[in-house]
This record gives structure tokens, sequence and C-alpha cells, in this order.
């Protein structure tokens, strides 16, 4: 079989912006998506939001972005995903859904069901989309209502008639604070008082939040998100609800759940309809396990200070969309980072074998 240069794990922003530089830099390798289409994550969002609700997208390389209008997110990004790969030829294979990376003789193996792809290095793209994480509480399982998280959010409408709990302290949590309030009845509840932000969010305060997350990555802690420390902004839809008071409103979380509500500490109790969950993602990483790349902490360390790509304990393997990169202007810049990460572990072994 075939030895590959590189292959690259998931094509959304991350995997295709990586495509991309590996193939300015001549590497051979191919694209691996689980998606039937191109969009990544974005092909799932509900479709209520569009891309003048969305924190932005940035452009791919050598590319502009797809413009902030009316136009559905997940229709708008697939498009601009689709006309990318057409546009640079980059070598995509779909659907294929990878089970496991294992190291055969100094040789990466990637599986997927009956197909392997054997391989000199692989650049990990897959994001967080596919692991969602829905915390466990006391009596959750007992709800007689509707449990949804943020990958299962219907839209709005879904909810019109209902007592919706949000449940999260994110971007998400805001946002449909700010779709429901007007419409519904809602309650917001967080594990740790919300952070705002009053002043602009400046290229300044954007690399501050960006170094702390590298702070984690390098010491090999799992990752938290950019958006968990850069606090939360009311945008110009969001004003409706915090008139409302939905923002004001928030409270500590309860004690637990039970068939028709949740129950705080002090024995109060709230009838809700809904638990909406926008308790965030975890990096789908779980293929990458027989590599035993991550550190004592838990995580998956990174070179250059939590800067890079790189996994420490290996360097054939790449990172991107993790941690610091997962956004999509970080996963551009760690596309670049990325092929030439792979540049160099090719060099290396180059080195070694002559």
């Amino acid at each position: 079989m075939n030895i590959l240069d590189s292959v690259v794990i998931g094509a959304g922003q991350a995997g295709l912006s990586t495509s991309y530089h590996l193939r300015r830099l001549g590497i051979e390798h191919v694209v691996l998506d689980a998606d039937d289409e191109p969009g990544g994550a974005w092909h799932h969002r509900w479709d209520a939001l569009t891309m003048r609700d969305v924190h932005g997208v940035a452009e791919l390389p050598d590319d502009a972005p797809p413009p902030r209008d009316g136009q559905r997110a997940n229709q708008a990004v697939p498009a601009y995903f689709a006309a990318y790969e057409r546009a640079h030829d980059l070598p995509v294979v779909r659907p294929v859904r990878v089970d496991t990376v294992e190291d055969d003789g100094g040789v990466l193996v990637v599986h997927a069901g009956e197909r392997q792809w054997r391989t000199r290095t692989i650049v990990n793209a897959t994001g967080t989309w596919t692991k969602p994480f829905l915390p466990h509480y006391p009596g959750m399982e007992t709800f007689l209502g509707e449990q949804l998280h943020t990958v299962d959010y219907p839209g709005p409408e879904h909810f019109l008639g209902k007592r919706v709990l949000v449940v999260g302290g994110g971007a998400s949590a805001v946002q449909f604070l700010g779709a429901l309030a007007p419409i519904t009845d809602t309650l917001w509840v967080t594990r740790r008082e919300p952070v705002w932000r009053s002043d602009d969010f400046t290229p300044e305060a954007g690399a501050a939040a960006v170094t702390l997350v590298e702070q984690r990555v390098a010491q090999g802690l799992p990752p938290e998100s950019v958006v968990s420390v850069t606090g939360l902004m009311l945008r110009p839809q969001e004003r409706e609800a915090e008139r409302l008071g939905a923002y004001a409103a928030r409270r500590p979380l309860f004690a637990r759940i039970e068939p028709d509500g949740v129950r705080w500490a002090n024995g109060s109790f709230e009838q809700v309809d809904v638990i909406l969950w926008a308790t965030g993602f975890r990096p789908a990483i779980a293929h990458l396990a027989p590599l035993h790349l991550r550190s004592a902490a838990g995580g998956i360390q990174l070179d250059r200070h939590g800067r890079g790509t790189t996994a420490v304990q290996d360097p054939r393997v790449q990172l991107v969309g993790y941690g610091p990169s997962a956004s999509t202007i970080g996963a551009n810049r760690a596309g670049r980072s990325a092929a030439k990460g792979v540049q160099r572990a090719l060099a290396t072994a180059s080195v070694r074998t002559s």
C-alpha cells in the first residue's frame, strides 16, 4: 500500500487551510471528512442562524470571507467551503469517519471501517462539534420534558409556548436567550457569575485571551475555549432580551432536576418544559488514543509554549482547531503552522533514513 506524506482528518476551516498549505509545499496528502458534503460543523447549524448572527467567518487562505448578510449560515458557509475545495482542487475524500489512528512500525495507519490509509504524518482537524459536553445532574433522567444540547438546537420557533431553561455561561447561551426571550418564557442559570465586557473587543484583548488558552495547552492541560476567557458581549439582536430582563434574572445552578422542573438548594422550585444545555463541547480526539498523546494533566501538549500545532509527545502529529486555534481566524493560521510542522517531520524522517 502506498504511504502518503500526510493525512488530514477533517475538512472544516482548519482542515481546508492545512490542505491548501500542504499543496503549496508539494506535500502528497488526502483530507478525510466524515460528512457527505462540504461545510464541516456549519452544515449542522440551525436554520435560524444567519451570517449576520455569527461572530464572523475568517477568509480561507488566498480567498475572501463570505458576506455578513441574512443568508442562512448552514447554507452560506458550506457553499463557501465547497467552492474553495473546487477552486484549489483539494484532495478531499468523503464520507470517511475515522475510527482510530495507530502506529505500525513507524508508519501511522488511519482506520475508517474496512478502509485504511498509511501515512508518515497526520493533521487532526476534527474540531469539537461532534463531542457535545452534557454534564450530569441528579434527577436529570427523571425529567419529563425535552432536553436539548446546542448541537440539537432546532431554532426559536420550536420553543413557542414553552418555558425554557437555558443552562450555560457562554456565547451560545447568550444567543439563545436573545432569540427566545422575546417570544417565550425563559430562565437562565450558570455555574459561575457571568463576566460581561463593557469595552470593545480589540485585537489586543483577543490576543490576551488566546494567550491564556496557550498557557493551558503548553502545560498539557485540557484546553478551554478562547470564548470562555474573553467575556460576554451583547449584540444588537440581543438588546430586546436584555430589556426584558432575561440576562439580569440569571440564577446559580440548581441542586437537582425533577420530572416537571428544577429545584434549588434552598428548596425553591421552578417549573420548566425544556432544558436547553448550552454547555459547550470537548475536542474530538478519541480516535488518537492509541498514540498516547495525552499528558498526565489530561490534555495534549503542543510545541512553542502552546502556540504551535505539533504534539510534543509525537512530532508526526499536528493538531489544528485545538485549544488556541479553535476559532476561524486561529484555524487559518494553524493550517500554515501545521503544514510547516508536517514538512519538518518529513525532513527529520528523511535524515534518519538516509
